[in-house]
Protein backbone atom coordinates (compact mmCIF):
# COMPACT_ATOMS: atom_id res chain seq x y z
CA UNK A 1 0.00 0.00 0.00
CA UNK A 2 1.72 3.40 -1.06
CA UNK A 3 2.41 5.81 1.57
CA UNK A 4 0.66 9.13 2.10
CA UNK A 5 3.52 11.05 0.78
CA UNK A 6 3.99 8.44 -2.50
CA UNK A 7 -0.26 8.99 -3.28
CA UNK A 8 0.22 12.80 -2.85
CA UNK A 9 2.80 12.99 -4.99
CA UNK A 10 0.67 11.88 -8.02
CA UNK A 11 -1.86 14.80 -7.41
CA UNK A 12 -1.78 18.52 -8.65
CA UNK A 13 -0.27 20.99 -6.06
CA UNK A 14 -3.69 22.50 -4.71
CA UNK A 15 -5.22 19.12 -4.42
CA UNK A 16 -1.97 17.48 -2.72
CA UNK A 17 -1.41 20.74 -0.35
CA UNK A 18 -5.49 20.55 0.74
CA UNK A 19 -5.04 16.66 1.50
CA UNK A 20 -1.78 17.42 3.49
CA UNK A 21 -3.82 20.08 5.63
CA UNK A 22 -6.28 17.86 6.40
CA UNK A 23 -4.24 15.32 7.03
CA UNK A 24 -2.73 17.37 9.83
CA UNK A 25 -5.70 18.67 10.97
CA UNK A 26 -6.76 15.10 11.54
CA UNK A 27 -3.35 13.92 13.01
CA UNK A 28 -3.68 17.13 15.89
CA UNK A 29 -7.51 16.69 16.58
CA UNK A 30 -9.13 18.38 13.83
CA UNK A 31 -10.47 21.00 16.25
CA UNK A 32 -12.52 23.34 15.35
CA UNK A 33 -12.30 27.05 14.42
CA UNK A 34 -14.40 29.94 14.83
CA UNK A 35 -17.92 29.89 17.46
CA UNK A 36 -19.18 26.60 17.66
CA UNK A 37 -23.09 26.13 15.42
CA UNK A 38 -26.11 25.72 17.21
CA UNK A 39 -28.28 23.50 15.89
CA UNK A 40 -32.06 24.23 16.59
CA UNK A 41 -34.47 20.90 15.78
CA UNK A 42 -37.63 22.61 15.05
CA UNK A 43 -40.43 22.16 12.67
CA UNK A 44 -40.03 23.62 9.12
CA UNK A 45 -41.77 27.13 9.57
CA UNK A 46 -42.72 28.40 6.36
CA UNK A 47 -42.66 31.86 7.10
CA UNK A 48 -38.88 32.59 7.77
CA UNK A 49 -39.11 33.87 10.79
CA UNK A 50 -37.69 31.20 13.02
CA UNK A 51 -34.77 31.38 10.14
CA UNK A 52 -34.29 35.20 10.85
CA UNK A 53 -34.71 35.09 14.84
CA UNK A 54 -31.86 32.16 14.37
CA UNK A 55 -30.04 34.60 12.42
CA UNK A 56 -30.21 37.49 14.44
CA UNK A 57 -29.27 35.62 17.81
CA UNK A 58 -26.36 34.38 16.50
CA UNK A 59 -25.82 37.71 15.44
CA UNK A 60 -26.32 39.07 18.79
CA UNK A 61 -24.16 36.70 20.77
CA UNK A 62 -21.33 38.76 20.34
CA UNK A 63 -19.61 36.01 18.04
CA UNK A 64 -20.22 33.33 20.85
CA UNK A 65 -22.05 31.39 18.93
CA UNK A 66 -24.16 30.94 15.50
CA UNK A 67 -27.66 28.80 14.91
CA UNK A 68 -28.64 26.67 12.36
CA UNK A 69 -32.07 25.42 11.87
CA UNK A 70 -32.27 21.63 11.39
CA UNK A 71 -35.96 21.45 9.88
CA UNK A 72 -38.04 18.68 10.89
CA UNK A 73 -41.53 17.09 9.21
CA UNK A 74 -44.70 19.21 9.24
CA UNK A 75 -46.45 16.27 10.76
CA UNK A 76 -46.22 16.21 14.62
CA UNK A 77 -46.05 12.59 15.06
CA UNK A 78 -43.35 12.49 12.67
CA UNK A 79 -41.26 14.94 14.35
CA UNK A 80 -41.46 13.40 17.35
CA UNK A 81 -40.68 10.22 16.07
CA UNK A 82 -37.73 11.85 14.29
CA UNK A 83 -36.37 13.64 18.03
CA UNK A 84 -37.01 10.36 20.09
CA UNK A 85 -35.04 8.26 17.42
CA UNK A 86 -32.19 10.62 17.87
CA UNK A 87 -32.36 11.40 21.72
CA UNK A 88 -32.69 8.17 22.68
CA UNK A 89 -29.42 7.51 21.28
CA UNK A 90 -27.53 10.64 23.37
CA UNK A 91 -27.42 12.39 19.76
CA UNK A 92 -24.74 15.52 20.71
CA UNK A 93 -25.73 17.19 17.41
CA UNK A 94 -29.08 18.21 19.09
CA UNK A 95 -28.55 21.58 21.00
CA UNK A 96 -31.75 23.25 20.87
CA UNK A 97 -35.73 21.20 20.61
CA UNK A 98 -38.06 22.94 19.35
CA UNK A 99 -40.82 20.48 21.52
CA UNK A 100 -44.69 20.42 20.75
CA UNK A 101 -46.04 21.42 23.78
CA UNK A 102 -47.08 17.43 25.00
CA UNK A 103 -43.59 16.13 24.99
CA UNK A 104 -42.75 18.07 27.51
CA UNK A 105 -43.04 15.14 30.36
CA UNK A 106 -41.94 12.72 28.28
CA UNK A 107 -38.67 14.43 27.34
CA UNK A 108 -38.07 15.34 30.97
CA UNK A 109 -38.54 12.48 32.21
CA UNK A 110 -36.08 10.51 29.72
CA UNK A 111 -33.34 12.85 30.69
CA UNK A 112 -33.57 14.34 26.59
CA UNK A 113 -33.43 17.58 27.89
CA UNK A 114 -32.12 19.96 30.31
CA UNK A 115 -33.90 22.10 33.21
CA UNK A 116 -33.79 25.90 33.64
CA UNK A 117 -32.93 27.03 36.69
CA UNK A 118 -32.63 30.13 38.51
CA UNK A 119 -32.15 33.28 36.87
CA UNK A 120 -32.33 31.53 33.85
CA UNK A 121 -35.66 30.15 34.71
CA UNK A 122 -36.79 33.74 36.09
CA UNK A 123 -35.85 34.57 32.60
CA UNK A 124 -37.84 31.90 30.63
CA UNK A 125 -40.94 32.59 32.61
CA UNK A 126 -40.84 36.68 33.14
CA UNK A 127 -43.72 38.83 31.16
CA UNK A 128 -45.29 35.35 30.08
CA UNK A 129 -48.83 34.00 30.12
CA UNK A 130 -49.17 31.11 33.17
CA UNK A 131 -50.95 28.78 30.71
CA UNK A 132 -47.66 28.84 28.07
CA UNK A 133 -45.06 29.07 31.61
CA UNK A 134 -47.49 25.70 32.58
CA UNK A 135 -46.88 23.82 29.42
CA UNK A 136 -43.20 23.75 30.27
CA UNK A 137 -43.37 22.38 33.76
CA UNK A 138 -43.39 19.12 34.73
CA UNK A 139 -42.28 17.49 38.02
CA UNK A 140 -41.91 20.88 39.64
CA UNK A 141 -39.53 21.90 37.29
CA UNK A 142 -39.02 24.35 34.05
CA UNK A 143 -37.66 22.06 31.25
CA UNK A 144 -38.74 24.97 28.06
CA UNK A 145 -38.72 28.58 27.03
CA UNK A 146 -42.46 29.14 25.83
CA UNK A 147 -41.60 30.51 22.08
CA UNK A 148 -45.81 30.48 20.56
CA UNK A 149 -49.05 29.12 21.91
CA UNK A 150 -52.43 28.34 19.61
CA UNK A 151 -55.96 27.24 20.71
CA UNK A 152 -58.93 26.80 19.05
CA UNK A 153 -61.90 29.88 18.19
CA UNK A 154 -65.50 29.83 16.97
CA UNK A 155 -65.58 31.07 13.13
CA UNK A 156 -68.83 31.50 12.21
CA UNK A 157 -70.54 33.00 8.89
CA UNK A 158 -71.97 36.84 10.12
CA UNK A 159 -73.98 37.32 6.89
CA UNK A 160 -76.13 34.49 8.33
CA UNK A 161 -76.19 33.97 12.17
CA UNK A 162 -77.18 37.21 14.09
CA UNK A 163 -75.19 36.29 16.94
CA UNK A 164 -72.53 33.59 17.67
CA UNK A 165 -73.89 30.39 19.42
CA UNK A 166 -73.35 30.57 23.36
CA UNK A 167 -73.40 27.19 23.63
CA UNK A 168 -72.96 23.68 21.27
CA UNK A 169 -76.42 22.90 22.15
CA UNK A 170 -77.35 26.46 20.65
CA UNK A 171 -75.15 25.93 17.80
CA UNK A 172 -76.63 22.77 16.53
CA UNK A 173 -80.01 24.14 16.36
CA UNK A 174 -79.09 27.34 14.68
CA UNK A 175 -77.18 25.13 12.62
CA UNK A 176 -80.04 22.69 11.97
CA UNK A 177 -82.35 25.85 11.21
CA UNK A 178 -79.90 27.08 8.80
CA UNK A 179 -79.98 23.79 6.47
CA UNK A 180 -77.76 22.70 3.74
CA UNK A 181 -75.70 26.39 4.23
CA UNK A 182 -75.56 25.45 7.96
CA UNK A 183 -72.96 22.85 8.35
CA UNK A 184 -70.59 22.76 11.45
CA UNK A 185 -66.80 21.89 10.64
CA UNK A 186 -64.92 19.74 13.38
CA UNK A 187 -62.09 17.12 13.71
CA UNK A 188 -63.33 13.86 13.75
CA UNK A 189 -60.10 11.80 12.05
CA UNK A 190 -58.26 9.28 14.55
CA UNK A 191 -55.51 11.35 15.19
CA UNK A 192 -54.45 13.97 17.94
CA UNK A 193 -56.94 16.55 17.06
CA UNK A 194 -59.74 14.35 18.42
CA UNK A 195 -58.13 14.24 21.71
CA UNK A 196 -57.87 18.11 22.05
CA UNK A 197 -61.66 18.17 20.61
CA UNK A 198 -62.31 15.67 23.75
CA UNK A 199 -60.14 16.95 25.98
CA UNK A 200 -61.70 20.81 25.45
CA UNK A 201 -65.51 19.11 25.75
CA UNK A 202 -64.39 17.51 29.09
CA UNK A 203 -63.27 20.19 30.25
CA UNK A 204 -65.62 22.52 29.53
CA UNK A 205 -68.32 19.98 30.91
CA UNK A 206 -65.96 20.36 34.29
CA UNK A 207 -64.03 16.94 33.99
CA UNK A 208 -60.41 15.38 33.43
CA UNK A 209 -58.62 12.68 31.94
CA UNK A 210 -56.33 12.12 34.78
CA UNK A 211 -56.50 12.84 38.94
CA UNK A 212 -54.29 15.74 40.22
CA UNK A 213 -51.60 12.99 40.64
CA UNK A 214 -51.52 12.42 36.64
CA UNK A 215 -50.86 8.92 37.43
CA UNK A 216 -54.48 7.58 37.37
CA UNK A 217 -57.46 7.92 35.22
CA UNK A 218 -60.07 10.26 36.51
CA UNK A 219 -62.88 10.59 34.17
CA UNK A 220 -65.72 11.51 36.09
CA UNK A 221 -69.13 9.99 35.08
CA UNK A 222 -71.20 12.86 34.77
CA UNK A 223 -69.02 15.10 33.05
CA UNK A 224 -67.05 12.45 30.65
CA UNK A 225 -70.73 11.44 29.70
CA UNK A 226 -71.58 14.69 28.75
CA UNK A 227 -68.51 15.42 26.53
CA UNK A 228 -69.14 11.61 24.85
CA UNK A 229 -73.48 12.63 24.55
CA UNK A 230 -72.61 15.81 22.51
CA UNK A 231 -69.95 14.31 20.49
CA UNK A 232 -72.59 11.38 19.43
CA UNK A 233 -74.93 14.19 18.77
CA UNK A 234 -72.57 16.49 16.92
CA UNK A 235 -72.00 12.95 14.79
CA UNK A 236 -75.48 11.94 14.08
CA UNK A 237 -76.69 15.73 13.31
CA UNK A 238 -77.76 16.81 10.00
CA UNK A 239 -75.61 19.73 10.58
CA UNK A 240 -72.43 18.10 10.93
CA UNK A 241 -69.85 17.65 7.96
CA UNK A 242 -70.70 13.96 6.31
CA UNK A 243 -66.63 13.58 6.23
CA UNK A 244 -66.42 14.36 9.87
CA UNK A 245 -64.93 10.90 10.52
CA UNK A 246 -61.69 11.92 8.25
CA UNK A 247 -61.33 15.74 9.17
CA UNK A 248 -58.79 17.53 10.21
CA UNK A 249 -58.29 21.00 10.66
CA UNK A 250 -57.47 21.98 7.40
CA UNK A 251 -60.06 20.15 5.63
CA UNK A 252 -62.30 22.39 8.00
CA UNK A 253 -60.34 25.21 6.73
CA UNK A 254 -61.00 24.50 3.24
CA UNK A 255 -64.98 23.10 3.48
CA UNK A 256 -65.48 26.11 5.16
CA UNK A 257 -63.70 28.75 2.93
CA UNK A 258 -65.82 26.88 0.09
CA UNK A 259 -68.60 28.75 1.25
CA UNK A 260 -70.96 25.68 2.57
CA UNK A 261 -70.35 26.30 6.12
CA UNK A 262 -71.38 28.75 8.45
CA UNK A 263 -69.50 27.26 11.78
CA UNK A 264 -66.37 26.18 12.15
CA UNK A 265 -63.80 25.45 15.35
CA UNK A 266 -60.02 25.76 14.52
CA UNK A 267 -56.86 27.60 15.17
CA UNK A 268 -56.16 31.32 14.53
CA UNK A 269 -54.74 30.45 10.93
CA UNK A 270 -57.52 30.08 9.53
CA UNK A 271 -58.27 34.07 9.34
CA UNK A 272 -55.30 34.75 7.42
CA UNK A 273 -56.21 31.78 5.27
CA UNK A 274 -59.46 32.85 4.61
CA UNK A 275 -58.48 36.43 3.85
CA UNK A 276 -55.86 35.67 1.22
CA UNK A 277 -57.57 32.64 -0.56
CA UNK A 278 -61.24 34.03 -0.27
CA UNK A 279 -61.76 37.68 0.73
CA UNK A 280 -65.25 37.34 0.08
CA UNK A 281 -65.31 34.80 3.10
CA UNK A 282 -63.73 36.02 4.69
CA UNK A 283 -65.51 39.70 4.97
CA UNK A 284 -68.33 37.85 6.58
CA UNK A 285 -66.06 35.56 8.65
CA UNK A 286 -66.67 36.53 12.75
CA UNK A 287 -64.74 35.14 15.99
CA UNK A 288 -66.34 34.69 18.92
CA UNK A 289 -65.19 32.44 21.95
CA UNK A 290 -65.18 28.53 21.64
CA UNK A 291 -68.91 27.08 23.27
CA UNK A 292 -69.71 26.40 26.07
CA UNK A 293 -70.83 22.55 27.17
CA UNK A 294 -72.71 23.48 30.20
CA UNK A 295 -74.53 26.97 30.53
CA UNK A 296 -73.29 27.81 34.14
CA UNK A 297 -69.43 26.95 32.86
CA UNK A 298 -67.02 29.16 30.60
CA UNK A 299 -65.81 27.00 28.02
CA UNK A 300 -62.22 25.68 28.51
CA UNK A 301 -60.08 25.13 25.75
CA UNK A 302 -57.48 23.12 25.11
CA UNK A 303 -53.75 24.74 24.60
CA UNK A 304 -51.50 24.07 21.63
CA UNK A 305 -47.94 25.91 21.08
CA UNK A 306 -44.10 25.39 21.14
CA UNK A 307 -41.56 25.68 23.48
CA UNK A 308 -37.81 25.66 23.39
CA UNK A 309 -35.72 23.14 24.93
CA UNK A 310 -32.00 22.23 25.26
CA UNK A 311 -30.67 19.17 24.65
CA UNK A 312 -29.63 16.87 27.21
CA UNK A 313 -26.18 15.65 25.11
CA UNK A 314 -25.31 18.71 23.79
CA UNK A 315 -21.73 20.22 23.72
CA UNK A 316 -22.50 23.64 24.87
CA UNK A 317 -25.33 24.04 27.32
CA UNK A 318 -24.07 27.51 28.20
CA UNK A 319 -24.59 28.79 24.80
CA UNK A 320 -27.39 26.33 24.12
CA UNK A 321 -29.51 28.12 26.81
CA UNK A 322 -28.70 31.31 25.71
CA UNK A 323 -29.72 30.91 22.51
CA UNK A 324 -33.08 28.98 23.60
CA UNK A 325 -34.03 32.58 25.73
CA UNK A 326 -32.67 34.68 22.65
CA UNK A 327 -35.11 32.48 20.01
CA UNK A 328 -37.96 32.97 22.30
CA UNK A 329 -37.53 36.10 23.23
CA UNK A 330 -40.58 38.86 23.12
CA UNK A 331 -39.02 40.18 20.04
CA UNK A 332 -38.52 36.55 18.31
CA UNK A 333 -42.19 35.82 19.37
CA UNK A 334 -43.43 39.38 17.75
CA UNK A 335 -41.54 38.37 14.45
CA UNK A 336 -43.55 34.78 14.15
CA UNK A 337 -46.75 36.47 15.51
CA UNK A 338 -46.45 39.28 13.08
CA UNK A 339 -44.94 36.77 9.91
CA UNK A 340 -45.73 33.47 10.56
CA UNK A 341 -49.01 34.35 12.64
CA UNK A 342 -48.04 32.65 15.48
CA UNK A 343 -49.58 33.72 18.96
CA UNK A 344 -46.91 34.63 21.21
CA UNK A 345 -46.87 33.46 24.70
CA UNK A 346 -45.27 37.12 26.09
CA UNK A 347 -48.56 38.93 27.54
CA UNK A 348 -47.99 42.05 26.70
CA UNK A 349 -47.43 41.47 22.83
CA UNK A 350 -50.81 41.45 22.53
CA UNK A 351 -51.35 44.79 22.77
CA UNK A 352 -48.57 45.41 20.47
CA UNK A 353 -50.22 47.09 17.50
CA UNK A 354 -48.34 45.27 15.11
CA UNK A 355 -49.63 41.83 16.54
CA UNK A 356 -52.88 43.41 16.50
CA UNK A 357 -52.80 43.79 12.95
CA UNK A 358 -52.06 40.17 12.30
CA UNK A 359 -54.38 39.52 15.14
CA UNK A 360 -57.59 41.61 15.55
CA UNK A 361 -59.19 39.11 18.10
CA UNK A 362 -56.05 39.29 20.14
CA UNK A 363 -58.04 40.17 23.27
CA UNK A 364 -60.58 37.21 23.10
CA UNK A 365 -57.65 35.07 22.19
CA UNK A 366 -55.66 36.07 24.97
CA UNK A 367 -59.12 35.81 27.16
CA UNK A 368 -59.53 31.97 26.34
CA UNK A 369 -55.76 31.06 26.52
CA UNK A 370 -56.10 32.43 30.22
CA UNK A 371 -58.88 29.85 30.67
CA UNK A 372 -56.96 26.90 28.63
CA UNK A 373 -56.74 23.59 29.79
CA UNK A 374 -53.49 21.20 28.99
CA UNK A 375 -53.39 17.72 27.48
CA UNK A 376 -52.32 15.06 30.61
CA UNK A 377 -49.67 15.86 32.08
CA UNK A 378 -47.56 12.20 32.10
CA UNK A 379 -44.92 10.51 29.96
CA UNK A 380 -47.21 7.99 28.86
CA UNK A 381 -49.26 11.01 27.42
CA UNK A 382 -48.24 8.85 23.98
CA UNK A 383 -50.26 6.11 24.82
CA UNK A 384 -52.81 7.66 26.25
CA UNK A 385 -53.88 9.75 23.35
CA UNK A 386 -53.90 6.47 21.49
CA UNK A 387 -56.09 5.12 23.93
CA UNK A 388 -58.44 8.01 23.64
CA UNK A 389 -58.12 8.11 19.63
CA UNK A 390 -59.77 4.37 19.88
CA UNK A 391 -62.61 4.99 22.04
CA UNK A 392 -63.33 7.64 20.65
CA UNK A 393 -63.33 6.91 16.66
CA UNK A 394 -65.97 7.01 14.95
CA UNK A 395 -67.97 9.54 16.92
CA UNK A 396 -71.13 8.24 15.46
CA UNK A 397 -70.03 5.06 17.32
CA UNK A 398 -70.10 6.60 20.51
CA UNK A 399 -71.59 4.50 23.15
CA UNK A 400 -72.86 7.86 25.19
CA UNK A 401 -74.38 5.80 28.28
CA UNK A 402 -71.65 3.12 29.38
CA UNK A 403 -68.61 4.96 27.40
CA UNK A 404 -67.18 6.31 30.16
CA UNK A 405 -66.45 3.10 32.11
CA UNK A 406 -64.93 1.95 28.95
CA UNK A 407 -63.16 4.92 28.16
CA UNK A 408 -61.71 5.21 32.12
CA UNK A 409 -60.45 1.80 32.05
CA UNK A 410 -58.74 2.13 28.49
CA UNK A 411 -56.82 4.98 29.50
CA UNK A 412 -56.31 3.10 33.10
CA UNK A 413 -54.32 0.37 30.74
CA UNK A 414 -52.44 2.86 29.02
CA UNK A 415 -50.62 4.62 32.10
CA UNK A 416 -49.68 1.16 32.89
CA UNK A 417 -48.03 0.30 29.71
CA UNK A 418 -50.36 -2.69 29.48
CA UNK A 419 -51.12 -1.77 26.02
CA UNK A 420 -54.02 -1.05 24.08
CA UNK A 421 -57.06 -3.83 22.79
Amino acid sequence: MPSPTQRFASLPIRWASSAVLGLAAACTGGAPTGPPALRWYVFDEPSGAFAESARRCGAASGGRFSVDIEPLPTDADQQREQLVRRLAARDETIDLVGMDVIWIPEFAAAGWVLPFEGARARSAAEGRLDVAIATARYGGRLWAVPLNTNTQLLWYRTDRVGHPPATWDEMLRMAEALGDSGTIQLQGQRYEGLTVFFTSLLASAGGHILDASGDRASLAQAPTRRALGLMKRLAVSSATDPTLSTSREDQGRLAFEAGGSSFMVNYTYVWPSARANVPDVARHMGWARWPAVVDSLPSKVTVGGLDVGVGAFTRHPDLAYAAALCLASPESQRRAAVRGGLPPTTARLYDDPEVRRVFPFADLLRETLRDAVQRPRTPLYADVSLALMRALHPMAAIDSIGGAAELRRQVARALESRGLR
